[in-house]
């Protein structure tokens, strides 16, 4: 161990934790987590014990169960849904002369753990003791493919270190692993018991195939392995296969200086309507691709792969090594949530965990594609094409609340509503509004007319004809939206929530407009002249609770009236909240669980003015407690934008180490999606400025003192362009594509492969907000951690 309070080491490309500490295996095993979007594989040790949580998921599969109310209601979704810990595969068990590697009994004399985020791999090296003395060198790696989708495969090494030993290896498929699951907190998974039926299992030479079925939901999946064995000499090798296991058994004889080498090859595939024998041979042929493709070419591939990825969307940050580090991290896992899911969800925790059951939220939308959006665009396409599968159970969910159009829910694994917390299930309608702001950022970011022909148009117009119906004009002619709930979990069924309805006026105006472009899809859907004028006229009349007396902006209608939270009072253990205070009193006071006036301050910006963003912002900083990890990242773009630079900083760090330093301590549950798209936001949004509003693109830069200078690159219709920030000046400089117009500080330029440059104004800000008590951003010392980080890693001062 390296004696770091989180026991990870600094550097820039790469997560390493060295030494055995068994108690931290629990949130180690969501950071080192592998995935591709379709495959997520916990980063569990290959012994499969000492574990924290077992984890192997797919992306969309999961068992139903009912929910529970103490009293049902109209109206209430009456199943839920939860991702299912899938066969595993990542098992290889060692046996060193009959005793088995297992990091509690013996010594690891020697052993670390590196995800490295330009290999797209997770290696380990361990040198190991056993009881009796015999020493043993394992090395492994694995990775989950980026370029075939259904493949994952580990490189599994041993060599003897003193004397001639025999060793056998044990690896398996392993179905309905026993987990346990802590159901008094409403953020982690259900406890599901088995919920895997067996149908098919096949067994010869290498190979082995399982085919199991949900018990309620009818999903069906296969998994497959298949081995390459390298050994200096002959091995004896068996291999069987029943309902819930199939394992092959290797034994060889491996003098000193040898070494034993297996090379295992997954294959995971998924369906509701395929038939046993039509996934069998779907992932027997997966596996023979990948067999001929070999170790060597998937690792090549995924070298190749994430070469192309951080040529879009590297982030260079100097003067904090550990906030680079923890950019990097965020960006891997935002790919790894996002690169191959195609047709499925981004889910909350991505395939790092079963935290909040594996569903997607609205964090998807507001969060993680805006960094795609400008990143990896193809990403963020099929993330809103999986919204659009979904269009028919929202059509039925608006229908059963009685309204026209779309209403998506607010978790979900397949598109159906599946909370049993009600103000959200059923009043948190901003989701909608949500998604029809990422189509319109993806629209405008891209110009992919056949994403908007095919799918964005009808995203847009139901997602309007929602508000249209949800909403009405007062006797003042005002158009309201009464009794919803806002991006704020301690405030509910509230009327006119600020987010809510600038986020539905944007949502009418993009709407009328792509009818206006597309009027054959506007006739398919029956949208007429009259409906597009409704939908302008709600937005003309889209009603904005302002208090002129205190000059900010009420989060919701009345919100300002509420009695203040005693915060002073409020004992820091009984932090978050929701775990030890009621909902209704929550609800009727000034407390705040996340951005929600300020997410208005930075998705609506354009409907403020500065000395109103900076009035609002200072006011709800004195009222949010942050007990949800999306708050950080917003909270830093805002603070950078009204000048609070080291407020901005401080929230960055929060954001981009919520996960690295379990900041919530449920870091075993999961990696927090939302939190670490928050790391670019603060990064991006915040000290780059980077804003969007009508679809064109604008930055304020400035740095904060703590930093000497921040670099990122983007895509913006096609063209690949970098942008470079230091103390006093901004660079901006086409990498690839065409020449490309934005707004720097206001100021209209366009940018080419020649580097302009441009002054940073001085902006003053004035005293910093406060916070309630104790519910500030933990500050960091930047030459603290610049002197820790270059103690310990002579890597932090690599470059690109």
């Amino acid at each position: 161990m390296t004696g770091e309070p989180h026991g990870y080491e600094c550097a820039p490309w790469e997560l390493r934790w060295r030494g055995m500490d068994v108690d931290a295996l629990q949130r180690t095993e969501s950071a080192f987590a592998v995935s591709n979007g379709h495959i997520g594989l916990r980063g569990t040790l290959e012994e499969a014990e000492p574990r924290g949580l077992p984890g192997t998921y797919l992306n969309g599969f999961y068992e139903q169960h009912e929910l529970p109310y103490a009293e049902a209601g109209y109206g209430y979704p009456e199943e839920g849904q939860t991702v299912v810990n899938v066969t595993d595969g990542k098992i290889i068990r060692l046996l060193v002369e009959d005793e088995p590697l297992d990091m509690r009994y013996g010594a690891a004399t020697a052993h670390d753990r590196v995800l490295d985020f330009r290999k797209g791999t997770l290696s380990r090296t361990t040198e190991w003791s056993s009881p009796t003395g015999r020493r043993v060198r394992v090395r492994t790696e694995r990775l989950v493919s980026f370029t075939q989708r259904a493949i994952a495969a580990i490189r599994y090494e041993v060599e003897p270190l003193d004397e001639d030993l025999q060793l056998v290896v044990q690896s398996d498929l392993l179905a309905n692993e026993p987990i346990e699951s802590d159901t008094s907190d409403p953020r982690v998974a259900a406890a599901l018991e088995a919920p895997l039926v067996g149908q098919f299992h096949r067994a010869s030479e290498y190979n082995a195939v399982l085919v199991h079925q949900t018990r309620r939901s009818g999903l069906r999946m296969a998994a497959a392995m298949d081995h390459k064995i390298e050994v200096d000499d002959g091995i004896r090798a068996r291999i069987h296969a029943e309902e819930d296991l199939a394992r092959l058994t290797v034994a060889v004889d491996v003098p000193k200086g040898g070494r034993l080498r297996i090379t295992k090859f997954l294959a995971y595939g998924w369906s509701a309507q395929r038939s046993v024998p039509a996934l069998r041979s779907q992932v027997e042929a997966a596996l023979a691709g990948a067999r001929q493709t070999g170790w060597k070419g998937l690792v090549t591939e995924q070298r190749e792969f994430l070469d192309a990825f951080w040529a879009t969307s590297d982030i260079e940050i100097d003067g904090d090594p550990e906030l680079q580090q923890a950019v990097r991290f965020a960006l891997f896992h935002l790919l790894q949530a996002g690169a191959r899911g195609e047709s499925r969800a981004i889910a909350g925790k991505g395939l790092t965990g079963p935290g909040y059951d594996g569903h997607a939220f609205w964090d998807t939308e507001s969060f993680v594609l805006p960094v795609l959006t400008y990143t990896m665009p193809d990403a963020a396409r099929d993330a809103l094409r999986w919204r659009h599968s979904t269009m028919d159970k929202a059509r039925e969910r608006a229908h059963q609340l009685g309204l026209r159009g779309a209403a998506f829910p607010w978790r979900s694994i397949n598109g159906a509503e599946c909370s049993a917390y009600w103000p959200a299930g059923t009043a948190a309608f901003h989701v909608s509004a949500d998604i029809a702001d990422a189509v319109l950022r993806y629209l405008n970011a891209t110009g992919d007319e056949e994403f908007e022909r095919d799918y964005g148009a009808e995203l847009l117009l139901e997602t309007a004809r929602l508000w249209a119906s949800l909403g009405h004009h007062d006797r003042h002619g005002a158009f309201r939206i009464d009794g919803v709930t806002g991006p704020d979990e301690y405030s509910a069924v509230a009327d006119n929530n600020v987010y809510t309805n600038l986020m539905a006026r944007r949502n009418l105006q993009a709407a009328a407009a792509s009818c206006e472009r597309h009027p054959d899809v506007a006739a398919r859907f029956g949208v007429d002249a009259v409906e597009l004028d409704s939908w302008r006229a709600a937005a003309a009349a889209m009603f904005v609770p302002y208090d002129a007396e205190l000059g900010v902006h009420p989060q919701s209608e009345g919100f300002l009236d509420h009695d203040e939270w005693d915060y002073a009072g409020t004992d820091l253990a009984h932090y978050p909240l929701l775990l030890h205070f009621p909902y209704f009193d929550l609800y009727r006071k000034q407390v705040v669980k996340q951005a929600d006036l300020v997410l208005a301050l930075h998705l609506c910006g354009d409907a403020f003015s500065q000395e109103e963003k900076a009035r609002d912002f200072a006011y709800y900083e004195a009222r949010t407690v942050r007990d949800s990890s999306l708050s950080a990242g917003t909270q830093s773009v805002i603070a950078a934008e009204v000048g609070h630079l080291e407020l901005a900083y401080d929230y960055l760090a929060e954001a981009a180490l919520t996960d690295l330093h379990d900041v919530h301590n449920n870091v075993r549950n999961g990696l927090h999606m939302a939190s670490l798209a928050g790391a670019w936001l603060g990064t991006v949004a915040g000290f780059g400025g980077l804003r969007d509003h009508g679809g064109e693109l604008s930055f304020t830069p400035r740095l904060p003192p703590q930093l000497e200078r921040i670099t990122f690159r983007l895509m913006f219709r096609g063209t690949r362009f970098q942008v470079e920030i230091d103390r006093d000046q901004a660079t901006y400089h086409v990498l690839d594509g065409e020449p490309l117009e934005l707004l720097n500080h206001g100021e209209r330029v366009t940018i080419t492969t020649e580097p302009r440059r441009f002054e940073i104004p001085k902006i003053d800000a004035g005293e910093p907000p406060k916070q309630p008590p104790g519910r500030a951003p933990m500050r960091r010392d930047s030459e603290k951690v610049r002197q820790y980080a270059e103690s310990t890693n002579p890597l932090t001062s690599e470059g690109r």
